[in-house]
């Protein structure tokens, strides 16, 4: 969206059109479109509105209920942060004693929000002059927050004792679409903007900085004596903040999870106090397999805190990396999902159709990891053809490729 499109929506009989629509419904856009357009509106601002109308409701689920007073763009939508999480971070800052936050690459204020509503006063800075304007009027109303149309390169950031800084770095390439038009998202820290370099000489600059960066942040780039943990929420990870500072709760690698429902639920931290952890065991032998299999979830899994898990349970993993982990105890596990072992086959097309046409399956679930296959051939080549569901875990063991049979318990 250019910056003339956002003047235009601010303007009041622009925004008095845009919240006088009812919620966004694909079905019924092009009779809305028609209808607003008899009525003498302008085609172009007829496009503007419909077009936050439906960004707002893709929007919902990260800015909650203050996205029916923001303006929005698709990238911004995409790349900011669910109004949980944002609300996590503003808690550290607030937690640590720091009393003012330059908000490094705003986008549409999304945490700046959540910032804000912590008590922290917010300088948000943004370089691009439309998304800018668009934050400034998302933060019309918070006390405390200020909006800068700048680039991070050009400050001049005087540390102090309650100064810190929250950056987002952009993970999207200009000028790059996917086949549904969407910006190309990367995954190297060296296209990350600003630069993961420029992100730790601000780290350097004013101490009390965190970064949120990809779920795919290499573990062996954490920074020494920062923290970077990575998040999930609603199973899926979602993020790796990386702290610095005063932020920092547990040098290295952590973890966060949530469970329960999105609007309640309770948050789980997952760190290796004793620091002796290390690499998770690996079973060496097929027999060693337990009756009990163990997976961790995606956000543990993901900052390689697998060995906590077998230490947990006193259990071994399946493989170096897999993230599943076999033991003979029955223990409860909030940040892990149990399984009961019903079976143990290796990954072999005859011996396993003959195993499903005895057990009467005729549905599977499969999960798998380091296990190259692809599961809708592997349920044809079964030819399944009975009346059983059945869960499945594809796993190397000991080297070989396994089919575990399991049965959900927890």
């Amino acid at each position: 969206m250019d910056l003339q499109t956002v003047t235009a929506l601010r303007e009041p009989s622009a925004w008095a059109l845009l919240q006088s629509l009812p919620e966004y419904d694909e079905g019924s856009a092009l009779a809305l479109t028609t209808r607003l357009r008899s009525a003498g509106h302008d085609p172009a601002l007829v496009a503007a509105v419909l077009t936050q109308s439906r960004l707002r409701l893709r929007g919902q689920v990260k800015f909650g209920d203050r996205v029916g007073q923001m303006l929005l763009t698709p990238d911004g939508v995409e790349q900011a942060t669910r109004w949980q999480l944002a609300a996590r971070h503003a808690q550290r800052f607030a937690a640590a004693g720091v009393d003012t936050v330059w908000d490094l690459g705003c986008g549409l204020g999304g945490d700046a929000l959540a910032l804000a509503a912590a008590g922290v006063r917010v300088q948000a800075v943004e370089a691009d002059p439309a998304t800018a304007a668009m934050a400034a009027h998302n933060l019309q109303d918070t006390p405390g927050a200020t909006v800068h149309p700048a680039l991070v390169e050009d400050l001049d950031l005087e540390p102090g004792p309650g100064v810190g800084a929250w950056l987002d770095p952009a993970r999207r390439i200009p000028g790059r679409t996917d086949h549904r038009g969407r910006t190309v998202r990367t995954f190297s820290l060296d296209q990350l903007s600003p630069t993961w370099e420029a992100v730790q000489e601000v780290a350097a600059a004013l101490g009390h900085v965190g970064a949120k960066l990809s779920p795919s942040f290499p573990r062996d780039a954490v920074p020494q004596g920062a923290e970077a943990q990575w998040t999930s929420f609603g199973g899926e990870v979602l993020e790796c903040v990386v702290w610095w500072g005063g932020l920092v709760d547990h040098p290295g690698r952590t973890a966060q999870v949530h469970t329960g429902p999105a609007d309640g639920g309770r948050w789980l931290e997952v760190r290796d106090e004793g620091g002796d952890a290390g690499p998770a065991p690996v079973l060496s032998t097929i027999d060693d397999i337990g009756e009990w299999l163990y997976e961790p979830d995606r956000a543990v899994l993901q900052a390689g805190l697998t060995g906590i898990l077998t230490q947990a349970v006193e259990g071994s993993e399946t493989a170096p990396g897999a993230g599943y982990v076999t033991s003979s105890q029955q223990a409860v596990v909030p940040w892990a999902r149990r399984f009961r072992v019903r079976s143990v086959h290796p990954l072999s097309i005859k011996p396993l159709r003959r195993w499903a046409r005895e057990a009467d399956i005729g549905r599977l679930t499969i999960k798998k990891r380091l296990v190259p296959i692809d599961p809708d051939r592997l349920r044809a080549d079964l030819r399944l053809s009975g009346n059983r569901e059945a869960v499945v875990v594809l796993t190397p063991v000991a080297g070989r490729p396994m089919l575990l049979e399991v049965e959900p318990d927890d």
